[in-house]
């Protein structure tokens, strides 16, 4: 019996984003992605293992080698709008935020839960890892574009910033391609 059943939801990629290695979080649009196992190839969050972080420093002492379920950063058009709305902005760049894949379609996209999946017809296929939380570096960013607005992203982003993932099956993510999200067929933890 599967363990993940068909959402009955899809978005459809609308932007596409390569962050290259370095101290900048800021991609280059691009038509298309060739994702292997590691990710995407050269960029900044490329590996099957990273160094451990502030996400994980209740678990692990910073820099520990962890299995990489960072990835890429995967956002919702509609929570990319409300952003920038609440920002007093017309439009956010994507870029800013170090984006690697936009879609469109997926309503509360934020909080679909973890270990579900998106694939694409070809079966290109990326597990989310859970919310990304807002933080400063897309904000200089955007300071450095919209002078006087960086500082608002990280509320304005709160709950709406997207999820972490990572490459379970490669290949190729174009423009316009349809993913299809799958969750896990469980019932919600109870506390």
């Amino acid at each position: 019996m599967p363990v993940l059943k068909d959402s009955g939801f899809s978005g459809w990629v609308e932007w596409l984003g390569h962050v290259p290695a370095g101290a900048s979080i800021r991609a280059q649009p691009v038509l298309e992605l060739d994702l292997g196992f590691e990710g995407v190839r050269g960029g900044r969050h490329a590996g099957t293992n990273r160094e451990s972080c502030v996400r994980v420093r209740n678990l692990y002492p910073r820099g520990t080698e962890i299995r990489n379920v960072r990835q890429l950063t995967v956002l919702a058009a509609e929570e990319l709008e409300a952003i920038a709305a609440k920002m007093g902005l017309e439009k956010l760049d994507p870029a800013l935020l170090g984006a690697n894949v936009v879609l469109r379609g997926i309503p509360d996209f934020t909080h679909v839960p973890p270990s579900s999946r998106l694939q694409s017809a070809s079966g290109t296929t990326l597990t989310v890892d859970m919310e990304n939380r807002p933080c400063v570096l897309p904000g200089r960013e955007i300071e450095a574009e919209k002078a006087g607005h960086g500082a608002a992203f990280k509320p304005a982003a709160e709950g709406r910033r997207g999820v972490t993932a990572w490459v379970e099956r490669p290949g190729r993510l174009t423009i316009g391609d349809q993913l299809t999200l799958f969750i896990p067929d469980q019932r919600g933890w109870r506390l």
